[in-house]
């Protein structure tokens, strides 16, 4: 890779209510790694033309509550390339909530600045002879 370009993933998706773990639509912190691992993949793919393996996070923070009915924008970006590691890194933000009210169970609001909700990093491994692309 060289190293003024950068390879990015980018996913948005509304979170539904069977995504809700705990009370009041509160969904866990495993659904924001599911969607960390779903871009970590299509990096891998864009990189080497292979899903590759999750190796592991080196950090997780989870800043932020998450609800059925919000958007999230998961960015993960590869920063590292080596024989077979590829370092990334991942955020996730609020941009869309729901806003629930006593006259109209399906209101959202647009958030003027979206709220970090989780962050991490972490490597992903993509063995040498499934490698099917030099560079991005």
């Amino acid at each position: 890779m060289n190293t003024q370009e950068t390879l990015e993933s980018v996913l948005r998706l509304r979170i539904g209510a069977h995504d809700a773990h705990y009370g009041g639509g509160l969904v866990d912190g495993a659904r924001m790694l599911q969607l960390f691992g779903d871009a970590a993949t299509e990096l891998c793919i864009l990189h080497d033309g292979d899903e590759g393996l999750f190796r592991a996070y080196d950090s997780v923070e989870f800043l932020a509550p998450v609800y059925a009915g919000d958007y999230v924008e998961v960015r993960a970006q590869l920063v590292q390339v080596g024989r077979t590691s590829r370092r990334m890194t991942f955020t996730a933000h609020k941009v869309i909530r729901a806003a629930y009210s006593p006259t109209s169970d399906s209101a959202a609001e647009v958030l003027a600045e979206p709220i970090l909700v989780a962050r991490a990093s972490g490597t992903c491994v993509v063995p040498a002879d499934k490698q099917r692309r030099g560079t991005a």
